[in-house]
């Protein structure tokens, strides 16, 4: 579980049931990150309202600071925050698993042509 969840709202008050709903969310992103840098990480959430005077959309923007000097950011607007913040969720878990990809790369699998070669 990420520790480090900076929740901030900007012309929006952040309420407690959105604040358990983003903690529960971003919260387990950790799973998908490389093993060395899970437990420096920092995330960033911050939600707009836009068009205040019909308080129709909200814009959810969020930033995990990764060890090393690597930033994944992922923004979205929705009429629903709730549904904002899985959108955000979604969009920050590809973007973690590519990141995993390029930080460690697979081992190399013996070719099934040197499986079947016998051995003396």
């Amino acid at each position: 579980m990420i520790e480090k969840i900076e929740i901030t709202g900007n012309g929006y008050k952040i309420e407690e049931s959105l604040k358990k709903h983003i903690q529960k969310k971003i919260g387990k992103l950790d799973r998908y990150l490389p093993r060395g840098s899970k437990k420096d990480v920092v995330v960033s959430v911050i939600v707009t309202e836009i068009g205040k005077s019909r308080g129709e959309k909200y814009e959810v923007s969020a930033a995990m600071d990764i060890p090393g000097g690597k930033v994944i950011a992922a923004k979205d607007e929705c009429a629903n925050v709730f549904a904002g913040v899985d959108l955000v969720d979604a969009k920050l878990t590809g973007q973690i698993r590519r990141y995993k990809l390029e930080a460690q790369p697979h081992r190399q699998k013996k070719s099934l042509k040197n499986l079947f070669i016998k051995r003396h």
